[in-house]
């Protein structure tokens, strides 16, 4: 098994360990981790049976978050490598895939069969560059057959909109790509079949507008919105792939209460123009009230969703 983290630091916010929020960064991000991310499982299944992810594939895995997509790969027989913009979120990647704490950035972990597993900053050289650094692969890569054999954007939580620049990484990614290599990406199903999007709309009339929706980096905090029926399509097609097929899988929300469930939605990080534009307490308390329709007699709250993924070709 070999993995590699590429970390992403392009937030303008002071990220040390001192920065004012660090510790409530640190707090979401295992919110994340420990709530949050495993409720993509099935999506991340789908897609890895479909395309029948195991031993030799070579998978790059944009918006990695804290590495389950990743480890769930790697369990198949992948070769993986993530990239995340939030830094809190791909150290707890790492530790997941260095399996302890032996992980360090730049360093091997004694015992890992195949090779090593790797963390490097990606700054302005682009993603390219970055990996070239760490040894991933790339470059001509690709055209020497040893490029990556799937692609990766498991993002339905900041679903791809129409940001400018987002055609453009998308197609860079691709590019690390052998060629006929698919490249997934993920967003939300039609509103009226997840109920989650009327949670999600407690984000929106307060969300300050200056921080434009980057969903694979580039912005601190995502904003939500829904996903338009050709939305997928049409960012694939800009960003020059071929179109091959796509699906759907429920992907509900279950919380063992209240106070999970709001964690676990803060930690998506797609409230947090609205906490900047408000106060904290004031979300939550308008996030509380959007789930009590979904909260049931024993106190558990469950929102059935439906999650949509393309395939297309490099």
């Amino acid at each position: 098994m070999t993995s590699t983290l590429i970390r992403r630091h392009l937030s303008p916010y002071p990220s040390s360990p001192s920065a004012p929020g660090a510790a409530i960064s640190r707090a979401r991000a295992r919110d994340w981790a420990e709530i949050q991310e495993r409720m993509m499982v099935p999506l991340y299944e789908a897609v890895y049976e479909r395309l029948e992810v195991g031993a030799g594939t070579r998978l790059l895995g944009l918006g990695c978050g804290s590495g389950l997509a990743l480890l769930m790969a790697v369990a198949r027989g992948a070769t993986v490598c993530g990239v995340d913009p939030d830094e809190e979120r791909l150290g707890l990647a790492c530790e997941r895939l260095l399996a302890g704490p032996g992980a360090r950035p730049g360093g091997a972990r004694p015992g890992v069969p195949g090779g090593v597993a790797r963390l490097a900053r990606l700054a302005d050289g682009g993603l390219g560059s970055a990996l070239t650094a760490t040894g991933a692969g790339v470059g001509t890569a690709a055209r020497a057959g040893s490029g990556f054999t799937v692609v990766t954007a498991f993002d339905p939580l900041s679903a791809p909109g129409s940001g400018s620049a987002l055609p453009e990484r998308i197609a860079s990614a691709a590019a690390l790509a052998e060629p006929g290599s698919p490249v997934v990406l993920a967003g939300w199903g039609p509103p009226e079949r997840c109920a989650t999007s009327t949670v999600l709309r407690v984000a929106d009339p307060t969300a300050d507008p200056t921080f434009p929706q980057l969903p694979l980096g580039g912005a601190p905090s995502p904003r939500w919105q829904p996903c338009g029926r050709d939305d997928l399509e049409d960012l694939a097609q800009r960003a020059g792939l071929r179109l091959d097929g796509s699906g759907r899988v429920a992907c509900p929300f279950g919380y063992a209460d209240m106070d999970s469930a709001v964690r676990g939605l803060l930690s998506t990080g797609l409230f947090d123009a609205a906490e900047r534009t408000t106060d904290a307490t004031q979300v939550r308390k308008e996030i509380t009230e959007a789930l009590h329709p979904y909260r049931r007699q024993d106190g558990t709250v469950w929102m059935e969703n439906v999650m949509r993924y393309l395939i297309a070709r490099t």
